[in-house]
């Protein structure tokens, strides 16, 4: 996902309804059918002035909404604007098909966007973790919103209604799917203590469960800029402001970017130190740079070697 929303990736649409098209789904989740069935007059504004995008439910033959952010609605305004240009007398669609279209009545159909989507996928060298070509259906983005939602502990209720579920059943399976991926990434990536030791969940069991359940509650809700409060969620802290000293920290390869800037940082705060004379200071920061060493060093041994990012 990364790769597919890079700007520069998106820019390659060879026309701006096709890249308009790509980002409702990603950013809406909607079904294919919803999107290229959207009405010229879509978008509505609720008594604060926000925007949403109106849909025609085409699973459940309904209308619904969804909001969307300032940055989408200007694309849509865009849109409806380059339709008007290109059909003064008005058009019923916000995509009406390009070609053989005297009077925009017919909108762009479903298998004309999957081949436009598989053509701008090669130009835009699209790779998975092997290197290999990477072929996506537009509904496989509707399942990328669901578990975007359910990562950040969006509430089921508020994503059943985002998606216009019928049921919570589908909703469930989102959240049951999207747990078992991130646990089996954290499973799979390197985490480390203030010691560069290696953190592991119990293998199987009864405890296996709570310790992940615990785990989850804290990537929840005590992330730090740096790394995981490890600490149960019911204990208080009694290191404040040093997490980098605290033996229930822990990290991983998502916050190398971060761990390497405070080392640089805490470089810089030691030599400053050192020429003013400041030895706590010194001794302070010195614990932290060697416990930041430890961690830095143990992660980045399982790190691709540059050049072979993960592309997924």
């Amino acid at each position: 996902m990364a790769q597919v929303e890079a700007p520069e990736n998106l820019d390659r649409w060879p026309d701006p309804a096709g890249r308009l098209i790509t980002l409702i789904l990603i950013r809406c989740g909607l079904r294919i059918s919803s999107v290229l069935g959207l009405a010229f007059d879509c978008l509505l504004r609720d008594g604060q002035g926000a925007p949403y995008l109106r849909y025609l439910n085409t699973k459940m033959k309904r209308e619904a909404a969804v909001p969307i952010d300032e940055q989408l609605e200007a694309e849509i305004i865009a849109q409806q604007c380059r339709g008007l240009e290109r059909w003064p007398e008005g058009t019923p669609h916000l995509f009406p098909r390009p070609n053989s279209n005297a009077i925009g009545k017919i909108p762009v159909q479903p298998v004309s966007f999957r081949g436009s989507l598989n053509r701008w996928l090669d130009s835009c060298e699209i790779r998975d973790e092997h290197g290999r070509p990477v072929m996506l259906t537009p509904h496989q983005w509707r399942h990328t919103f669901a578990c975007r939602l359910i990562n950040r502990d969006v509430p089921q209720e508020v994503v059943r209604v985002l998606l216009d579920h019928e049921s919570h059943r589908m909703t469930a399976r989102y959240a049951k799917i999207t747990d078992q991926t991130v646990r089996r990434h954290w499973e799979q990536a390197t985490k480390v203590n203030i010691k560069g030791e290696r953190v592991t969940l119990a293998p199987d069991g009864p405890l296996a469960q709570a310790q992940w359940a615990k785990t989850r509650v804290g990537m929840a809700t005590q992330t730090l800029p740096n790394g995981y409060c490890g600490l149960p969620i019911q204990k208080s802290c009694p290191h404040a402001n040093a997490c980098l000293t605290c033996p229930v920290f822990i990290t991983g390869p998502e916050f190398l970017p971060e761990l390497r800037e405070q080392r640089h940082r805490t470089l810089t705060l030691i030599d400053i130190s050192q020429s003013k004379g400041q030895a706590r200071v010194v001794e302070m920061n010195q614990q932290v740079l060697t416990n930041l060493d430890r961690m830095i060093g143990e992660i980045e041994k399982n790190e691709p070697a540059p050049g072979t990012a993960d592309a997924s």
